[in-house]
């Protein structure tokens, strides 16, 4: 395969950003890293704390780290563990930051999930990450909790980019975009240079399917069955068409006369959750321009191995994925139900996965103390 041949390059070409949903001291030590922006034209990288709790308990990277953080407090051992990696990551992908113009190459840490019911203390902790890894290619990642959004607005007005994490609605999607369009404007109003200020919405796939066809299943008919693995394409198609709509405005015309970026949507928990379905499912039938699919290492390697591209898959299809979710309503799931419960999941997943990187890194840390 030559290339320009290749399915990651052709993806690119077709608009879409490739970000790799992984990151940890060995992918970073073996030049892992490096080497898939060159075979897989990766030109991003998202944290959360569940990779991070599952890099911190394989191997044995982080010894040395952890040895010389021994007299350290844990949670400020984690904070420095990972804001090293984040840091050492967007130093790998500062070429891209650049030659992007500053749209592409950025790496994203995400706030302690524990805060994601509490504005002002994720802004506090907003600011000292953003200082602390002290990158311009950094995002901050914000979940889009009701107390979140207030939170994005202020993070962003401040002049920090922002990756808003945990989107499932397009209600809760539309408040994401106005909190970001409202710092903008409170960022020029401040004086900041808008153009280095990005910021990506992470709308969540996979996991709205997962939730969607179990319901479908409780209801086994022929008709609700046949729906299954359709509900968070139209979901996301739906996304785009709102993103298309609120970036032709008049008030993001006037943000962007002054330099700003768009806010792109990025298509999150992209790896499929049911083996029945094809491994690049959500790739393939999410194909856009001035979008990103964030994609865990073995969707990306399934989609850089076999991967098709067959032009835009997502303009123009709003009125469909309307009647497929309106199909599913019929079937008595409720969409406005499911979205809600997956938002509480998540962040008490992120919660659980954040008490587990606590737990292992106290103990490297007692392992280092002998």
């Amino acid at each position: 395969m030559t290339e320009t041949n290749r399915p990651t390059r052709r993806l690119s070409e077709a608009g879409v950003s490739i970000w790799l949903d992984d990151l940890s001291r060995e992918r970073l030590d073996t030049g892992n890293l490096a080497g898939l922006i060159d075979t897989h034209d990766v030109v991003g990288v998202t944290t959360n704390p569940t990779i991070f709790a599952g890099a911190l308990s394989a191997g044995n990277a982080y010894d040395t780290a952890l040895a010389e953080l021994a007299g350290t407090d844990v949670e400020a051992a984690v904070e420095t563990i990972t804001t090293d990696d984040v840091r050492s990551a967007a130093d790998v992908l500062r070429g891209v930051y650049d030659a992007t113009g500053t749209v592409d190459g950025r790496v994203s840490i995400e706030v302690d999930p524990r805060l994601a019911r509490d504005t002002a203390a994720t802004v506090e902790t907003a600011r000292r990450l953003w200082t602390t890894v002290d990158r311009p290619n950094l995002m901050i990642k914000i979940p889009a909790t009701v107390e979140g959004l207030p939170a994005i607005t202020e993070t962003i007005a401040a002049g920090f980019s922002v990756n808003v994490t945990l989107i499932f609605s397009i209600d809760r999607y539309r408040q994401v975009m106005d909190a970001f369009l409202t710092g903008l404007e409170r960022a020029r109003a401040q004086g900041h240079d808008l153009g280095p200020i990005g910021s990506v919405a992470s709308f969540f796939v996979s996991r709205v399917d997962a939730a969607v066809d179990s319901a479908l299943a409780d209801v086994g008919t022929d008709e609700a069955l046949a729906l299954r693995g359709k509900a968070a394409i139209a979901n996301a198609r739906l996304a785009y068409a709102a993103y298309q709509e609120v970036f032709a405005s008049e008030r993001w015309q006037t943000l962007a006369a002054a330099g700003a970026q768009p806010q792109r949507p990025l298509w999150a928990s992209t790896g499929v959750k049911d083996p029945a379905y094809p491994d690049t499912l959500y790739v393939t039938e999410l194909v856009a321009p001035g979008v990103v699919n964030t994609m865990p290492e073995a969707t990306l390697d399934a989609f850089a191995d076999h991967g098709e591209i067959s032009g835009d898959t997502v303009s123009g299809t709003a009125e469909q994925a309307l009647a497929t979710l309106a199909a599913v309503e019929a079937q008595g799931v409720s969409m406005t139900e499911v979205t809600a419960r997956l938002e509480a999941e998540g962040v008490s997943k992120f919660e659980k996965s954040w008490d587990e990187l606590l737990t292992t890194t106290k103990n490297g840390l007692d392992a280092a103390r002998g």
